[in-house]
């Protein structure tokens, strides 16, 4: 045993008939479709695609483990709506990798016998660099304008700057305290040189990002019919986290020409791009999204944020909201030169995956209370919209009670689905007792966190027990072959 499951709660599991009368084991409608449960995995980026964005074997491996648990709903991976390098992250920006992702929505079907639904989550970003070495910094990229000069002008030691050769200054300023910096350069310049440059929403000095609200509903709804002639049965889109819908939505987004500043205004692409999507599938295809309930940053958006963009994209016809929180660049913590920023690594972060050392809280249910105001809010509105929650969920009693209490309509759970991927299934069966659970230390996490092949620290180590994936009884490992890449197998009989 894990010694920091002393830090979970006790689970109490249900027996097989508790199960079978329970809501988190029922039907649900999800758009034109009905889930067998209303259990859910959403997306988690392994990092086991091509640096070209293509499905490998190990990406086949790892949802198909997935969907030997038999969740109602499986969400595949942050996809890349645009055909831009983006390293091992899967990509849509392009037929050519519509084969791929067939093989992976077909060997999902197979291995559930058609009892998982399965989404692509879609995604877009902006560009972003890592922190770049001061040196360099000042000597290539820093562009020296006027101000620079005036700065300058006003202090005594550093007058002389001033009228200074551009050669001369950069290195006076490469010379500075970081101290004396804050008075001479620009705050985005102090931005660029202490975590990174990152393009903005509100970049509208740039064409391709004054371009966004015109470019991004035809590169989503392209990227949504490659997914349904691939074979999914939906998409969510990600308008979520760091990323560039989200920070649509954001009140941080004070663009001027329409899509900005006013709620109405900040939801305007979220509900051009639902619409974009829409049009172009089936009316049997899903169309939902995911958003932050609140995104824990100064000035950033809040739960009556959340309630109004979720009002309007039901107003336009989504088929459910799934609800997050966090995960933003702005309080992440500052990269180590060389390295990227990561928007998980604050206190937005934390909240997004918190774990049971954040506060005497800790994870369980900790995010419940956001679906549930967005969720509330849409019935008093007549919208029967699905709501997703998700946050610290890994006891069947947590489940049951999100769902009975009126927090959600389905049940969203990341890591402790990646602990036991057959958590659902074992609880289903009245077999709760042999659930691997979560002990919420975000071991995973700091891997994504560098781009590694994500596992789980309860079974990565364990290489006497089977890879379910692999019939000839090899075991698929990380690239440094210390870890196993596919969780242990779990046998049992079939569910009825």
């Amino acid at each position: 045993m894990h010694p920091a499951t002393r830090h979970l709660p006790p689970a109490n599991w249900p027996a097989r008939s508790a199960s079978a009368a329970s809501l988190l084991f029922a039907p649900a409608p999800l758009g034109a479709a009905t889930t067998r449960t209303r259990t859910w995995i959403p997306a988690m980026v392994p990092w086991r695609a091509t640096e070209s964005g293509h499905v490998t074997p190990d990406v086949i491996a790892w949802y198909t483990r997935f969907a030997q648990g038999l969740p109602g709903v499986l969400v595949v991976e942050a996809t890349g709506i645009r055909d831009v390098p983006s390293g091992p992250l899967l990509r849509i920006g392009d037929d050519r990798h519509v084969p791929g992702l067939g093989e992976l929505a077909t060997a999902v079907r197979a291995t559930s016998g058609g009892r998982t639904k399965l989404l692509v989550q879609l995604i877009d970003f902006l560009a972003i660099k890592r922190r770049p070495d001061p040196a360099a910094w000042f000597r290539r990229f820093l562009v020296i304008t006027p101000a620079h000069r005036e700065r300058l002008a006003v202090h005594a030691d550093l007058a002389h700057l001033a009228n200074a050769g551009e050669g001369e200054l950069r290195e006076g300023l490469l010379a500075l305290p970081i101290e004396r910096l804050t008075t001479i350069l620009a705050a985005r310049e102090l931005d660029d040189l202490s975590r990174g440059y990152r393009e903005r929403v509100t970049d509208t000095h740039l064409p391709h990002v004054a371009a966004l609200p015109r470019d991004l509903p035809p590169l989503f709804a392209a990227a949504a019919r490659r997914a349904e002639d691939a074979g999914f049965d939906g998409v969510e889109l990600h308008y979520a986290h760091a990323y560039t819908m989200a920070s649509f939505l954001s009140r941080l987004n004070t663009r001027t020409d329409g899509y900005g500043g006013s709620l109405e205004h900040r939801s305007r692409l979220a509900i051009e791009v639902f619409q974009a999507v829409r049009a172009a599938v089936s009316p049997r295809f899903v169309v939902g999204c995911r958003l932050l309930g609140d995104e824990v940053i100064e000035g950033g958006s809040r739960i009556e944020d959340a309630v109004f963009h979720s009002l309007a994209l039901a107003r336009a016809g989504i088929d459910f909201v799934s609800v997050s929180k966090g995960g933003k660049f702005e309080d992440a913590k500052q990269p180590k030169v060389g390295e990227a920023i990561y928007p998980y690594t604050g206190p937005s972060g934390h909240e997004c995956m918190p774990t049971t050392k954040l506060d005497a809280r800790g994870p369980f249910g900790r995010n419940l209370h956001l679906s549930r105001a967005i969720r509330a809010a849409l019935r008093s509105a007549g919208f029967e919209t699905p709501v997703v929650g998700a946050g610290g969920i890994n006891s069947f009693e947590l489940a049951e009670d999100a769902l009975r209490s009126g927090a959600c309509d389905f049940v969203a759970s990341a890591r402790q689905s990646l602990a036991d991927p057959d958590w659902w299934r074992k609880m289903e069966l009245g077999r709760g007792a042999e659930v691997r659970r979560c002990v919420f230390t975000n071991y995973c996490e700091a891997l994504d966190q560098r781009h590694e092949q994500v596992t789980c620290q309860l079974w990565d180590r364990d290489f006497a027990a089977p890879d379910p994936t692999r019939p000839d009884g090899t075991i698929a490992r990380s690239s440094d072959g210390k870890r196993r890449l596919v969780p242990p197998a779990w046998e049992t009989g079939a569910i009825d």
